[in-house]
C-alpha cells in the first residue's frame, strides 16, 4: 500500500472544507467570570460569560454570546451521553443564567440512554438528547423519536455536522500521537494501513469505544478483509492499554513510540505536561482522520420544544464553543472560536468522506477483532 493513495476509491475521498479540539476535567473551576468585547467601532460591549478557568493569552471567542439569546424559561431534562465531568460546569452554568429555568441531567452512556428513551416510549421526560457521539443521534433520529431543527439553528454548523433533526456541538479527530526524540513528523506514515509495518513501537486500546468507532470506520472505508488484515498485524505488534489517554501518556514517557488516539488526549497530556516529547500527527483521507463529533436532538417527547431547541443553541454559543475548546481541548463547531493546541483547524484536516452515524455499527467490529484474537 502507498503513500499518495492512488487506488481508486482514495481517489474519490475529498477534503472537507469547514471553517473551524475528548477529554480533560483540568480548568473546570466553575468559575462565572465576565468579559467585555468592544465592537470595532461601537462603544457597545458584548458580554461574554466565561466557563471554567484558563483562558490565558486566548483572545476572547467570536460567535454569538448567551446573552443575545433568547432566555430560557422553564423546566427542561437533558439526557446526557457527555459525563458530568466534561459538560457538568457548563449545564450548570446555563441554567444559573436564568432565574426562571430549571435544568434536570441524567447521565449516562449515549446508547444506553438512546435505549432508554426507546423504552420509555411517549412517556419520556427527555426533553433534550446530548450524545457523546454522532452515531447514537443517528440511531434516535432512525427510530423517528427526534424533532426537526430550524433552519437558523442548523446553519450555525457546517452541513456535514448536522442532519435535519441533530446538530454536531464538538467535534474530536482521530490522531497518532508520537515520542518527538524518537521519530520526526515526516517519518510518520501518512496512511494508516501501512501501521502494521510501523519500524517504531504502537499502543492501542481495543476495547475503547472510540477505537471501535475507528475499527468500524475502517471496515467501510477499506472493506472487511483489509481491515481484517490490519487488526491481525496490530495485534501482532501493539501493546494493549486500558484507554487512549494512558496510550499518550505512555508515549510521552517514551514506554512506545507512537498510538492510535482521540486528538484530544494528546492535548491533555501536553497540557499538564508541558515540554513532553510528544506531538499529534494526522494521517490523511483514511479511518485513522475521521471526526466525529458530539451533538444535540430535541426529543419528540419535548413539552416545549421551543426551549429544547433554544437550549441546543445555548451549546452553539460564544460561551459553550470556547468551553468545550478550552476546557476539553475539543473542535468547536462555528468557525469563530479556534481550537486548543497546536493543531490544524477543521479545514485544515483531510478528512475522509463518511456517514458518521454508521460509525454505531459495532457489532460486526467487535466480532471480527474477536475473530482476529483482539481480546475485549
Amino acid at each position: 500500500m502507498n503513500l499518495d493513495h492512488t487506488d481508486g476509491h482514495r481517489r474519490n475521498r475529498r477534503q472537507i472544507l469547514m471553517s473551524a479540539g475528548a477529554t480533560s476535567a483540568l480548568g473546570l473551576a466553575g468559575c462565572l467570570n465576565v468579559i467585555s468585547e468592544d465592537d470595532d467601532d461601537s462603544t457597545t460591549a458584548r458580554t461574554i460569560g466565561q466557563i471554567g478557568s484558563g483562558r490565558q493569552n486566548r483572545s476572547d471567542p467570536g460567535g454569538t454570546p448567551m446573552a443575545e439569546m433568547p432566555p430560557l424559561k422553564g423546566e427542561l431534562t437533558v439526557y446526557s451521553g457527555r459525563g458530568e465531568f466534561l459538560v457538568g460546569d457548563l449545564l450548570a452554568y446555563v441554567e444559573n443564567l436564568y432565574d426562571e429555568f430549571t435544568l434536570t441531567q441524567r447521565y449516562g452512556g449515549s446508547t444506553d440512554l438512546v435505549n432508554q428513551i426507546l423504552n420509555e416510549g411517549d412517556g419520556s421526560p427527555a426533553d433534550v438528547f446530548f450524545s457523546v457521539n454522532a452515531g447514537a443521534l443517528g440511531a434516535l433520529t432512525d427510530a423517528d423519536r427526534a424533532q426537526s431543527l430550524s433552519d437558523d439553528l442548523l446553519e450555525l454548523v457546517r452541513s456535514e455536522f448536522r442532519t435535519d433533526e441533530w446538530i454536531g456541538t464538538s467535534g474530536r479527530a482521530r490522531a497518532v500521537p508520537y515520542n518527538t526524540d524518537q521519530f520526526s513528523a515526516d517519518q510518520m506514515p501518512v496512511d494508516i494501513m501501512l501501521y502494521p509495518e510501523f519500524e517504531g513501537t504502537v499502543g492501542w486500546a481495543p476495547g475503547y469505544g472510540s477505537a471501535q468507532a475507528f475499527v468500524t470506520a475502517m471496515r467501510y472505508l477499506e472493506g472487511e478483509e483489509a481491515t481484517r488484515e490490519w487488526v491481525r498485524g496490530i495485534t501482532d505488534i501493539a501493546r494493549t492499554y486500558p484507554d487512549e489517554l494512558a496510550i499518550c501518556q505512555a508515549v510521552a514517557d517514551g514506554d512506545i513510540d507512537a498510538g492510535f488516539t482521540n486528538h484530544y488526549y494528546i492535548q491533555r497530556v501536553v497540557d499538564a505536561t508541558p515540554g513532553a516529547p510528544l506531538a499529534t500527527h494526522f494521517t490523511r483521507g483514511d479511518a485513522g482522520a475521521v471526526f466525529n463529533v458530539a451533538g444535540a436532538a430535541v426529543v419528540d417527547t419535548a413539552a416545549d420544544a421551543d426551549v429544547a431547541a433554544t437550549f441546543v443553541r445555548h451549546l452553539l454559543s460564544a460561551e459553550a464553543q470556547d468551553y468545550f475548546a478550552r476546557t476539553n481541548f475539543e473542535y468547536p463547531l462555528i468557525p469563530e472560536v479556534q481550537p486548543v493546541g497546536n493543531i490544524p483547524t477543521i479545514d485544515e484536516l483531510d478528512v475522509p468522506d463518511l456517514d458518521l452515524t454508521v460509525l454505531s455499527d459495532l457489532e460486526p467490529t467487535i466480532d471480527l477483532m474477536r475473530e482476529e484474537g483482539v481480546e475485549i
